[in-house]
């Protein structure tokens, strides 16, 4: 990837169809919203529906209030449409490029370090079940499919083959280019985040491997079957 590329704006919305759709919703309402309320309105967890609103603050294009409140507790978060907010063109590439290149020419162990900030993230991006509840495979992987959906990776989940009882085809990669020179960091923050997500809602499968770019826009995640839910893959 050359610098001419790296400095062109980005030829799409910086922003995935859901985060587009809480700005939507920001935009439409009448007043602040809280995170609860965004979560409840569009079926995300509330920690996925803070993720995106905490993004749009970040990106300029949302406003983050606490409101006052006259009796004890903790203050009400809400967040609202910035004046004048659009999905305007970023460099977001030129950014990633530049974060993934310092993990790769800095860090001793670059792919250990990327795959344990994906766990972090996926366990925080999932809801963990009641005490003592653990999913069924088939459960479990529907989860994960739908927070790889809710990330833009277009995730087919599918019966494997041999000693792999499932896999899970991820079509499209929210950071195809950025890969395609650091598969190191971004793969095994991808494999990471499938891992922490998994290990949070005590699933009986584990991400085994992550096979990038066995077709031009095709990576496969390799599931199994594990023995002890909840301990990492």
């Amino acid at each position: 990837m050359d610098a001419e590329q790296l400095l062109a704006p980005e030829d799409v919305s910086p922003l995935g169809r859901s985060r587009a759709d809480v700005l939507d919703m920001l935009r439409a309402a009448d007043g602040p919203l809280g995170v609860r309320e965004i979560a409840q309105q569009m079926g995300l967890h509330p920690n996925t529906a803070r993720f995106h609103l905490e993004a749009l603050v970040e990106a300029g294009l949302a406003i983050r209030e606490t409101e006052d409140r006259e009796t004890p507790g903790r203050p009400r978060i809400s967040y609202r449409a910035a004046a004048g907010s659009h999905a305007g063109r970023r460099r977001y590439r030129l950014l990633a490029e530049m974060l993934t290149s310092l993990i790769a020419g800095t860090m001793p162990e670059p792919a250990k370090a990327a795959e344990a900030a994906g766990r972090e993230w996926g366990a925080y991006l999932t809801e963990q079940p009641p005490p003592y509840q653990k999913p069924s495979a088939e459960d479990a992987i529907r989860k994960l499919t739908a927070i790889m959906e809710e990330l833009g990776f277009s995730p087919q989940p599918e019966a494997g083959d041999g000693g792999e009882q499932y896999r899970l085809r991820l079509r499209q990669c929210p950071f195809r280019e950025v890969a395609q020179h650091h598969q190191d960091v971004i793969c095994s923050l991808h494999l990471g985040l499938m891992r922490g997500a998994l290990v949070r809602m005590r699933a009986p499968v584990t991400a085994d491997r992550l096979d990038p770019f066995v077709e031009p826009s095709l990576c496969i995640a390799r599931l199994t079957e594990r023995e002890h839910p909840g301990e990492a893959g």
